[in-house]
């Protein structure tokens, strides 16, 4: 005779000490996820927190997990019971809504090019090559493949100054701050710039580029190229200078009607309450919305990929492609995008002109820190 759950002589249910420990570790392990996604709703700047807003994709998966293991397991359902259920359920909701926009079930927030007018577009390449990689060769093979009109490379440091040196022979036009602390940057051009300049906006050891780039049609662009330094235990305790740095970047951008482009590792996910923020004080869009979330980092953990080099552009752009290119040694997958300056574009941004509140936020995490001359 089968074992019963029921024994023939007490009539009592047997013990479920595996399925009652299966259930305790759903209910702990639920919890902590419902921490992580409250956590990031509060405004503070600590590393621990802001953390927490890049793992969006893998904090669905384990609510997904979760949810399903521990209604098939409960018995007996309680109040408390239901309202943990409720709880997984509206933060599974919550980090869909976060993510939504950055996969092909939401409107693009950038057009396609209607048109391939060499004279009107402009490529960009962004690497960040990971400053102890070696590996040149790929990267090489990369800026043949897609003839990039703007290369940025982040964490350069004098080995990949020299490295890239012939890179000038095709793309003349450059700008330097070379830095033996993964900071540095180097902006390679074919394009004429002008009023290049290197500014240190939040930290003296923080470099941005700020320049005009004139396009074959004659008209220009403003190009600001950024890697600010991240929330994270070996870099920095807070994500206020890196905060700063980005408002900063927008609210010069603010009320700009010239053509714009900010690039860069900006070491901040596409959808954190910053990346909205910035969206909303520059009056920037994003090509990703309405197309996917383009990971990059990191290159070496396929579970743990977050969208961090990006590119933002004013509506006067339409998109002719945006790809994330295969890896070249990094940490990081290198990003192309093209874009085509049309007069007849229309792109609709996502987000909402900055509320009072949103301008008052972004003067205190610009107030934060100490600015540098700019």
């Amino acid at each position: 005779m089968e074992p019963s759950a029921w024994s023939a002589n007490s009539g009592k249910k047997k013990p479920r000490v595996g399925e009652d420990l299966l259930e305790t570790a759903l209910a702990i392990g639920g919890w902590l996820m419902i921490g992580a996604s409250l956590l990031p709703l509060s405004r503070s700047d600590v590393w621990w927190v802001r953390i927490f807003e890049f793992p969006r994709l893998q904090l669905t998966l384990c609510f997904l997990v979760i949810f399903v293991m521990y209604v098939l397991v409960r018995e007996d359902p309680s109040a408390a019971d239901h309202v943990f259920l409720g709880l997984l359920a509206a933060c599974l909701t919550y980090q869909l809504w976060r993510m939504y926009p950055y996969t092909p079930l939401a409107r693009v927030e950038v057009e396609r090019g209607s048109r391939r007018d060499d004279e009107s577009a402009v490529g960009i390449l962004i690497s960040n090559v990971y400053m102890d990689n070696r590996n040149t060769h790929v990267l090489r093979e990369l800026i043949a493949e897609n003839d990039p009109d703007l290369m940025l490379f982040v964490e350069t440091n004098a080995w990949w100054e020299q490295a890239l040196s012939d890179l000038q022979d095709n793309h003349p036009f450059t700008v330097r701050s070379i830095k033996e602390n993964t900071y540095g940057m180097l902006l390679f051009s074919r394009l004429e710039l002008r009023n290049a300049r290197v500014q240190f906006l939040v930290q003296d050891d923080v470099p941005s580029i700020a320049t005009e780039v004139l396009l074959p049609s004659g008209k220009s662009i403003q190009l600001r190229c950024v890697h600010p330094r991240p929330p994270a235990p070996q870099e920095s305790d807070r994500s206020a200078e890196r905060d700063a740095e980005l408002l900063i970047v927008a609210k010069e951008m603010q009320g700009c009607d010239d053509p714009t482009i900010v690039a860069g590792d900006l070491n901040d996910v596409a959808w954190s309450r910053t990346n909205t923020l910035f969206k909303r004080i520059s009056g920037l869009v994003d090509p990703r919305v309405g197309r996917g979330f383009f990971s990059t980092f990191n290159a070496r953990w396929p579970m743990l990929r977050y969208p961090l080099d990006h590119v933002f552009c004013s509506t006067q752009f339409r998109v002719l492609a945006f790809k994330v290119l295969r890896n070249c040694g990094s940490d990081h997958f290198p990003v192309f995008a093209r874009l085509s300056l049309e007069p007849s574009a229309t792109a609709e941004p996502r987000e909402p002109p900055p509320s009072p509140d949103d301008q008052q936020e972004a003067r205190e995490k610009i107030n934060a820190v100490e600015p540098r001359g700019r």
